[in-house]
């Protein structure tokens, strides 16, 4: 299925029903008074999120979303019936953006929670609502009042617990297709990977997901290389798995430039906790890997990981460093809990 993480769409709750003008016709009364009800309300219109969906891709095609309108009153003081509502399922983290694509209206974290967006209008009153000591045969109502209308973005941001991050060509997709199930597209060239992927990795006995990014370019905080979209889909995990090719000149250099990216970008993601990993160790050996393991951690004061997805040799040691970042923050919350509980 084809990704799609932002969409432009025109919602709109239901009008209200309008008011009716009747009076009560029944034999041998020739003279009955005002019995024309009210209109229905309109319908509502909400959010809802949910886990079965993972991309905004069916708002390509449907555009426009609009809550039933009530409908009009009706003689023998028959009030209208109230307007469907209408719920826009979306997937869990999408966040629902103003028109100006930068003020976040609301952002659906929670799974099967249904929120109100927009109230449906109001009914119109029928004449009998009219009837007074004064006025006995009121032949006045009203409109039903108008419905809310809105234009908004929706802009998913994946849900994750580990981000891959790094250059392109880092081998980022590859470990993903090796540590998961997850079957992006893996070949020996700069920007293979278009769209996030999401993938789940079992470390002993407990999982967690990672999604892989498309690689990341100087100025891509600024938006180059759709850096800045794609940097959105990392900002709610809770470790960040940064990939080196060990194989390319400067990997301390390359290190360099995806932090200073991840930085400019802001503290959201520059202060996630990071696992920093040099790839594709087979290319080199064991000897050469150690040498340029030894003289990164020189450069940059870190101490990297060193593996090879193609035979395998290190890529444990990365999940489990990983499943102890994820459920670190879990045990630190638990923690604070159960000392509040005291």
């Amino acid at each position: 299925m084809k990704f799609l993480d932002e969409a432009k769409i025109l919602i709109g709750s239901g009008n209200g029903g309008k008011g009716c003008v009747g009076f009560h016709r029944e034999k041998y009364i020739e003279f009955g008074g005002p019995d024309g009800g009210n209109g229905g309300k309109g319908g509502s219109l909400y959010f809802e999120a949910v886990n079965d969906l993972n991309t905004l891709i069916d708002f390509r095609y449907a555009q426009h979303f609009r809550a039933k309108p009530g409908q009009g009153g009706m003689g023998r003081n028959k009030s209208g019936a109230k307007g469907e509502d209408l719920v826009v399922k979306v997937p869990v983290g999408t966040q629902i953006i103003d028109e100006d694509g930068e003020t976040v209206l609301m952002d659906m974290m929670e799974p099967e929670k249904m929120i109100l967006f927009l109230k449906g209008g109001d009914g119109g009153f029928g004449n009998a609502h009219y009837k007074s000591a004064t006025n006995q045969a009121p032949r006045n109502s009203t409109p039903g009042w108008d419905g809310e209308e809105r234009l908004v973005w929706l802009r998913l941001k994946l849900i994750a617990d580990v981000g891959l991050v790094g250059m392109p060509n880092a081998g980022k997709s590859t470990f993903l297709s090796v540590v998961s199930a997850a079957k992006p597209k893996v070949a020996d060239y700069p920007f293979t990977t278009l769209h996030p992927n999401l993938g789940v990795v079992r470390a002993g006995d407990r999982e967690f997901v990672v999604a892989d990014i498309p690689g990341l370019i100087e100025g891509a905080s600024e938006g180059l290389g759709l850096g800045h979209k794609f940097l959105a889909h990392v900002e709610r995990t809770s470790a960040l798995l940064h990939l080196i090719d060990i194989t390319q000149d400067d990997p301390a250099g390359a290190y360099r430039t995806i932090r200073t990216e991840l930085e400019k970008y802001g503290d959201i993601i520059a202060d996630r906790p990071e696992i920093v990993a040099l790839t594709k160790s087979d290319s080199l050996g064991d000897e050469l890997s150690a040498d340029q393991a030894r003289i990164f951690e020189e450069e940059t004061g870190i101490k990297p990981f060193v593996f090879s997805c193609l035979s395998g040799e290190g890529v444990k040691s990365v999940l489990f460093a990983l499943h102890d970042e994820v459920y670190k923050t879990e045990t630190d919350e638990t923690f604070v809990l159960n000392l509040h509980k005291k």
